[in-house]
């Protein structure tokens, strides 16, 4: 029995759920790097490093390209549009005021406890 694939949405939002994943991200928001270059700043091994890109590029987030000896990493920008897409359905709701709603709740609080 074959195994079904995993839905896209679920890839990516699995990949960006990690913040080493989401750094590598900005980092390529910038420009193109070599897998050495993405590695440099983290405390981890390339080996670890290479993982989180397979992660990004198994869920379409980056591009890996082979010059020469060297890979290089490429923000694929189409690999969010799905995310965005779904995540574009949720704009028909107003943006919730967070002191608005603190207030809320301690009035709800006080009518608790005067009761």
């Amino acid at each position: 029995m074959d195994t079904p694939s995993p839905d896209p949405l679920d890839l990516i939002f699995a990949a960006l759920a990690d913040p080493t994943r989401r750094r590598v991200l900005s980092m390529l928001l910038e420009d193109d790097m070599a897998v050495s270059d993405v590695a440099a700043p983290f405390d981890m091994s390339l080996a670890a490093i290479s993982k989180h890109l397979s992660v990004l590029a198994a869920a379409g987030l980056i591009r890996q390209e082979r010059r020469g000896r060297i890979t290089w990493c490429k923000l694929d920008p189409e690999g969010m549009r799905a995310a965005s897409v779904w995540m574009g359905g949720f704009g028909q709701f107003d943006p919730v005021d967070l002191d608005d709603f603190e207030r809320f709740l301690e009035a709800e609080m006080q009518s608790w406890t005067r009761e």
